[in-house]
């Protein structure tokens, strides 16, 4: 398949869409991440899960719910767009998401079940488009974006995040 282009995406995501290993398929990508974020939040000591590294942002499990809900928005777009729905889909809030989540009220062990129980859908989502189906752009945020840059961008997230997470709250 053809590199992704700069035409799939709208420049916010290129942070993301930087954080990939393009030497494998998006679902490969997705079955990697998954093993890698278990064991990353898995490994992260208890006293830190609602630590946040300054006042107004996010703590560990904040940034977890917040990796979860982000997948699940953008698996249903690219639902939508494989399914040749040409609505143009809106965007999110992510800070009224992370307020509205309570992660705080959570374990981590719950948050960490329910991330595998996402991926597992996305992946499985992922497995069922065609090279074709990949390709196809819709319209989200007031921007083009294909199924497999919503892929990729899944992926970068989180790999973005993790980063994140290792550099300012470890």
């Amino acid at each position: 398949m053809k590199s992704i282009t700069a035409a799939e995406y709208n420049a916010y995501y290129q942070p993301y869409i930087d954080n990939v290993n393009y030497d494998l398929s998006i679902v490969e990508g997705l079955k990697q991440n998954q093993d890698v974020v278990v064991s990353f939040y898995s490994n992260i000591p208890e006293e830190k899960h609602d630590y946040a590294y300054a006042v107004g942002k996010w703590t560990v499990k904040d940034v977890l719910l917040h990796i979860i809900d982000t997948e699940r928005v953008f698996a249903y777009r690219a639902l939508r767009i494989a399914r040749r729905d040409n609505t143009p889909l809106a965007g999110y809030e992510q800070d009224d998401y992370v307020l509205n989540a309570f992660a705080e009220n959570r374990t981590m062990k719950s948050l960490i079940a329910e991330y595998k129980s996402v991926r597992q859908a996305t992946i499985t989502l992922f497995e069922s488009f065609s090279p074709d189906t990949l390709l196809l752009i819709g319209e989200a945020s007031g921007f083009p974006i294909s199924v497999r840059a919503i892929g990729y961008v899944i992926v970068g997230h989180e790999n973005h995040h993790s980063k994140i997470i290792s550099e300012r709250y470890l």
